[in-house]
């Protein structure tokens, strides 16, 4: 077989595979939407739920998801890029970098199910969080840790060398020259698996059934006090995300209208890691722009 031949062959596969992926997703993409955009107004989006009651809302648990995955990103983004930027400028080779190298891939393989467990033993009952914001968030730090710290340390490594060795050539120390050179460079590919680890913390529901809990009080958006049980705010309440909630609708719910919450419940989630993605991409490129003096 010719060499010209060949490589129309693996081209073919290629373009074959990225179809059927890319089918796939549409898809899935537009089942879900087809079957819920119809459900969604502006009387869904902000009404509370109800338990047995026809005509409730998502209000809490679309806040909710919000705010577990602030909180969960104000934990991770600083300590897996930290994390990452050590790996790859700072750890020598050797048995103990190999270690935490290995200790990061398990962590990054555990079912979500398994950190949910991990962390209603350690967050729910040790510690003493209860079912609440913080703990669903510490447990998605768990979970995302390790995505940050990888994407970070291959964002750094798959720079040319001869930048870092510029900066230290003109007598920047090391960290200076990761700070001002290194780290803007390999910004937009750690800011992609922020994205992505973000769009997978919003729509994550199994680790959260162990440690957010599957309720939610009536929130009061009136009160933003952070101690007061209402409050949206408080980390210490129990925070139904709306992940869960199509969960708990689909396998629990009494009410009327399970399909029609389901479908919306859906949409949204669907819509709203969709422009999540788009507007945190968006932002990206006008800060890499910044960074590298192009704008």
């Amino acid at each position: 077989m010719s060499s010209k031949v060949t490589n129309r062959i693996a081209l073919s596969l290629i373009v074959l595979c990225a179809v059927i992926m890319a089918g796939i997703l549409a898809a899935l993409l537009g089942y879900i939407l087809v079957n819920g955009v119809t459900s969604i107004s502006w009387h869904f989006l902000t009404s509370e739920s109800s338990t047995f009651q026809a005509g409730g809302g998502i209000k809490d648990q679309l806040w909710n998801s919000f705010y577990v995955l602030i909180i969960t990103m104000i934990l991770t983004v600083p300590i897996g890029t930290s994390g990452g930027i050590y790996l790859a400028e700072y750890a020598r080779p050797g048995k103990m970098t190999s270690f935490i190298r290995s200790c990061v891939e398990v962590l990054a393989s555990l079912p979500s199910i398994v950190v949910g467990m991990f962390g209603m033993l350690v967050f729910v009952d040790y510690f003493q969080f209860h079912f609440s914001v913080l703990s669903g968030a510490l447990a998605l730090t768990v979970f995302n840790l390790p995505v940050i710290v990888r994407v970070t340390e291959d964002g750094f490594r798959s720079l040319s060398l001869h930048q870092k060795e510029g900066g230290l050539a003109l007598g920047l120390t090391h960290w200076h020259t990761i700070k001002t050179i290194l780290l803007p460079a390999a910004f937009p590919s750690i800011l992609t698996g922020i994205i992505l680890s973000a769009g997978r913390v919003f729509g994550e529901s199994a680790a959260l059934l162990f440690t957010a809990g599957m309720s939610t009080p009536s929130l009061d958006f009136t009160n933003w006090n952070p101690a007061a049980p209402t409050s949206p705010l408080n980390l210490f309440r129990s925070a139904e995300t709306l992940s869960v909630h199509i969960w708990a609708v689909n396998t629990s719910g009494i009410i009327p209208d399970i399909q029609t919450v389901a479908n919306g419940s859906a949409a949204v989630l669907v819509i709203c890691v969709l422009l999540f993605n788009l507007l945190a991409r968006a932002l990206g490129k006008v800060i890499n722009q910044k960074l590298s003096g192009k704008s």
